[in-house]
């Protein structure tokens, strides 16, 4: 509260001094025309107000002229830095081109895109020892199940040739039997129409006899022996058939397990095959070895930067923290005097605005207090201990 103080200070002097000179203040008026200063609490307030507003300008200052503190402190580190001789200053711009390097390689990383998400990229980091088995176990699964449902396809369509066949062989015995039949009543028939025309037509058919005979014996025999080939044959079909059933009941049973072991490891591996874990163990490999390079490029930088601080703290920078994220002005002439150009700017701001709070905002409160003092000497000390409470109060 140095305002404050010096104003206390100033007015008790002044009170002991009534020819002390004020000093010149801007000319600017309070409005005073509806106050009553020989009301006890308006002419209070009115003094509080004037006490609060020395004390913002006040607080005010103390910002500004930490800013203005900081700026000064770049400018003057910008003139260390460019007062550096030239060996000195490559070594500087040295770590400043790694630095600025490594920054663009950890941009890089930073907006590159991820390969997979990181839950993914966890739950593959778990699985990391056992991926490997995982994929070969997962490849041997589907493979055996191709075989196994090739098998089944190969049983299926040798089952529906046998049926097929069984079809065949049933209606040929059938056929045979009926044949049998035929041939049987064909044979007698003609023994018959010979009987006849031997009795009751006197006709020589004694060569019809033997025809008769041998033919029916002939087709009975041919008949006989395709029926019993077929029976035969039938025998075979059905038992060849009870072995593909046999077959087939067994590939469906490993067919079953190979399934449920195949389910089993694609759930285990949160994938729909081998070849997605495949997939994914190799996205994982590569974002993996990304991930190692951005951390290692994070220790490079961060190692970097400690060289830089170093190096610049050497050289009496006395803010060498700033430079981290002004390496472009390090490397490049135009861009530090840009940023110096800036920096005048600002403290000029800056020293504007202290000027105006020290000056008016503050003057001109304290010039209405003083003419208060002034004007209405009966309450001079009273004013002065409001000043001497307020600044006991704030310091």
């Amino acid at each position: 509260m140095g305002l404050l103080k010096k104003l206390l200070n100033r007015w008790r002097k002044d009170i002991e001094e009534p020819e002390a000179d004020f000093g010149e203040w801007d000319d600017i008026i309070y409005e005073r025309d509806e106050l009553q200063v020989n009301d006890n609490k308006q002419r209070g307030e009115y003094v509080r107000g004037c006490l609060d507003q020395i004390a913002e300008a006040e607080k005010e200052v103390e910002n500004l002229q930490f800013e203005y503190n900081m700026v000064t402190s770049y400018l003057k580190d910008m003139e260390e830095i460019e007062a550096l001789p030239e060996e000195e200053k490559e070594e500087v711009r040295k770590c400043a081109r790694k630095l600025d390097k490594l920054e663009q390689q950890q941009e890089g990383y930073t907006k590159r895109k991820k390969r997979m998400s990181d839950e993914k990229y966890r739950e593959m980091e778990r699985m990391e020892e056992e991926v490997q088995e995982g994929y070969d176990k997962l490849t041997e699964t589907e493979e055996k199940q191709d075989l196994i449902k090739r098998d089944l396809r190969r049983l299926d369509g040798e089952r529906q040739a046998y049926l097929y066949r069984k079809r065949d062989l049933q209606y040929l015995i059938a056929d045979t039997r009926s044949m049998t039949i035929v041939c049987a009543v064909a044979v007698v028939v003609c023994i018959l129409i010979l009987f006849v025309m031997q009795y009751y037509f006197h006709m020589n058919v004694q060569l019809g006899y033997f025809f008769v005979a041998a033919a029916g014996a002939v087709a009975i025999t041919i008949i006989f022996l395709k029926h019993n080939d077929a029976i035969k044959e039938l025998s075979r079909v059905e038992k060849g058939i009870g072995r593909i059933i046999k077959l087939h009941n067994a590939a469906k049973i490993r067919y079953v397990n190979n399934t449920r072991l195949l389910d089993y490891l694609c759930l285990k591996y949160n994938v729909s095959g081998a070849e997605e874990l495949g997939k994914n163990w190799q996205l994982y490999q590569e974002e993996k070895e990304e991930r190692i390079n951005t951390q290692q490029t994070e220790r490079d930088l961060d190692q970097c930067q400690k060289e830089l601080l170093h190096v610049l703290r050497r050289y009496q920078v006395k803010d060498p923290i700033v430079w981290l994220h002004q390496t472009a002005a390090l490397l490049d002439k135009r861009e530090m005097v840009e940023i110096r150009h800036n920096l005048i700017i600002r403290r000029q701001s800056l020293r504007r605005r202290m000027d105006y709070n020290k000056e008016v905002m503050a003057g001109k409160a304290q010039a209405e207090i003083k003419d208060l003092v002034e004007n209405y000497p009966r309450y001079a000390q009273e004013i002065l201990d409001m000043v001497g409470e307020y600044e006991r109060n704030f310091s």
